[in-house]
Order: structure tokens, then C-alpha cells, then sequence
């Protein structure tokens, strides 16, 4: 009989300090997750130091709670995982420094685990993920299409050349006087507001699968400050639809040519920006059409978690992929290259 394997897993890439403990890759004991925005909306966007210091003061915590929701001690545990990065580098480290002491003080091995690899397998805490498939992430710093043809294969077939499609909700919504974070304001927005300034859909170059969101951004905002120069009046949910639709229209219409060059049957959406309503149902209604199957995760697995590491470390676990105490954070790595 296949003996459980049950991995604490946690992940402080930015402004979420969180700790879960799976088994087997799928079964969720226990996620913790202490969301730091309260403190970076004054900022109007995530403070890197401040962020590293409230990681400091909650990893400890949280941990600890992982593991009293679990009703597990260390000695049942397999192994523990951290997210290796990407992401803010000072942040990165206070989650790794704490793997590492958890490592060593209860002799378990250490899962270094790429944080883009964690948002798709987000995916397997809710079903099976069936291959060959293609997975679009989608964040505040990430928009990748990734083809898989396996657990832990990883092919980047189109990346954005500039903004993520995260970072440019959170600037669009800066200009038309909405909080931060800014992506949960615009798409709440633009239910109320219509397609009325045609933003541009920039595809780039035909057959290309990368993105790029910089020119729509500075479009919506010359739009905004053209309208205050003449003294008149811009619907912010009109603003908000149109930005909104344009986004959509790019990200669906690229993945959904990939899906189909690569011939895959499976499509995941992952990352932060998945949690928006009008992709989510873009996408539902055009796999519908194509009879694909989609796989995005709910809302609570959508945004940064440590569930997401502990099922992407299953695999690494399998395949022996261990970290040495000399782990280091690394504020990019390339996931094609990533020692999987």
C-alpha cells in the first residue's frame, strides 16, 4: 500500500503570508492565509519592505496554525515546500528561511517550488489535469501561455512583452479613482458601464501567442486625460467596460488559437486575474462552443495561497527534487529552465 504523502507547503512571494499543509497533492488538511492590503492601500499598490516586515511578524503564526487546523504534528509530515520564487525578493526570503529552519529542526526534505508552477497546479486541489493541456496565467505580475505535455513539463508558447494584465487592471483603475487592488474594482465596474470607446485589441504580429498591455493602458489613460482637458465628463463604467472588454477579447482569442494548434483537449485559467467574472465567462462560453474542457479554480485559489505549492510539490516530491540549506530566493526564474 502507497504510504500518504503529506507536505507542509508555504508561500510569502508578495503580499500574502500563507502556509498549508496537502496530502497527496490534492487533499487540502489545512490553508492559512493572512492577506496583508489593509496595509498597502494607503500606498495604492504593494510595498515591497513593508511587506517583507509583515511576513516577519506572521510567518511563525501562521505555520503553527496550519498545522493545529491539520490536527498534525511535524512527524507526520513528508516534507516541507516554499515557494522558490518569482517574486519580491525580500519576501521570498522570509518564507524560504523559514522552510529551511522547519526542514532542519524535523529532519524533512525541502521542496523548492516555482510560483507559476504552484497558480497551475491550483488547478489538481479540484480535479485531474489530463495531457497534453494548455494553461494561461494570468496575475499582477505573470500573463504566460504554457503548454504541458505532462506533471512539471513546461513549454512558454506566448508571454507578455511589457505589462501584466494584472499590473495594468491595477494602473487603469489608479487613473479612474478606484482603490487598490484595483482588478476586483474594474470588473465589479464594468457590469455597469458599456463598450463605448473601442479600446485597441493589441494582438502584435499574426501567429504570435505573446501579449502586450502597455498601449491599451496608455490608450485608457490619454482617453481620461483628454476628457478632463475639454472639461467634460468620462463614465468611469464605461471606461472600465471598455478596458475590460478589450482584455477579454485579447486573452481569449490567443489562447484560444493555441488550444487549438496544440491540439489539447484540457485548458486551465490560473492566477489572480482568473478570479475575474468577465474572462471567467468568456472563457466558459467559448470552451462550451469547442466542446473543451476548462478547468478554472475557485475564487479562494485564484489569488497567492500555500495550497497551490503543496500541489505542485507532490510531483517534485516524486521525482526527488530536493532543496540543500543553502536555498536562496530568486526574484525570476524562468519556469522552461527551473530544475524540474
Amino acid at each position: 500500500m502507497t504510504q500518504d504523502k503529506i507536505i507542509l507547503s508555504i508561500e510569502t512571494s508578495c503580499d500574502e503570508t500563507a502556509c498549508s499543509i496537502i496530502k497527496n497533492g490534492k487533499e487540502i488538511l489545512s490553508n492559512v492565509v493572512v492577506s496583508q492590503i489593509e496595509s498597502h492601500k494607503r500606498f495604492g499598490g504593494v510595498v515591497p519592505e513593508v511587506a517583507s516586515r509583515h511576513h516577519v511578524e506572521t510567518i511563525t503564526l501562521v505555520i503553527d496554525q496550519a498545522l493545529s487546523e491539520a490536527g498534525m504534528t511535524p512527524r507526520e509530515l513528508s516534507a516541507v515546500a516554499v515557494t522558490e520564487g518569482p517574486g519580491l525578493i525580500g519576501a521570498l526570503l522570509v518564507g524560504i528561511n523559514a522552510a529551511k529552519a522547519f526542514s532542519f529542526a524535523h529532519d524533512l526534505p525541502l521542496i523548492p517550488v516555482h510560483h507559476i508552477a504552484g497558480h497551475i497546479y491550483a488547478n489538481q486541489l479540484e480535479e485531474e489535469l489530463e495531457f497534453p493541456l494548455v494553461a494561461l496565467i494570468v496575475s499582477g505580475g505573470h500573463t504566460e501561455l504554457i503548454y504541458m505535455k505532462d506533471h512539471l513539463s513546461f513549454e512558454v508558447i506566448g508571454e507578455t512583452r511589457d505589462d501584466a494584465v494584472g499590473e495594468a487592471y491595477d494602473k487603469v483603475a489608479r487613473v479612474i479613482g478606484l482603490p487598490y487592488p484595483g482588478g476586483p474594482h474594474v470588473d465589479r465596474l464594468s457590469a455597469e458601464g458599456e463598450d463605448t470607446f473601442a479600446f485597441p485589441r493589441p494582438y502584435l504580429e499574426p501567429g504570435s501567442y505573446d501579449f502586450s498591455f502597455s498601449g491599451l493602458k496608455s490608450a485608457v489613460i490619454n482617453t481620461i486625460h483628454n476628457y478632463k482637458q475639454k472639461g467634460q465628463e468620462v463614465k468611469q463604467e464605461d471606461v472600465a467596460r471598455s478596458f475590460q472588454e478589450s482584455v477579454v477579447d485579447v486573452l481569449t482569442k490567443k489562447t484560444m488559437d493555441a488550444v487549438q494548434q496544440y491540439e489539447v483537449n484540457h485548458l486551465l485559467v490560473a492566477g489572480g486575474v482568473a478570479a475575474n467574472r468577465g474572462l471567467r465567462q468568456s472563457f466558459e462560453s467559448s470552451c462550451e462552443k469547442k466542446g473543451l474542457k476548462l478547468s478554472i479554480p475557485q475564487l479562494k485559489f485564484c489569488t497567492d495561497n500555500a495550497a497551490m505549492i503543496g500541489a505542485a510539490a507532490y510531483h517534485l516530491y516524486q521525482k526527488e527534487h530536493f532543496a540543500s540549506l543553502d536555498l536562496n530566493g530568486r526574484n525570476f526564474i524562468d519556469i522552461e529552465s527551473f530544475a524540474y
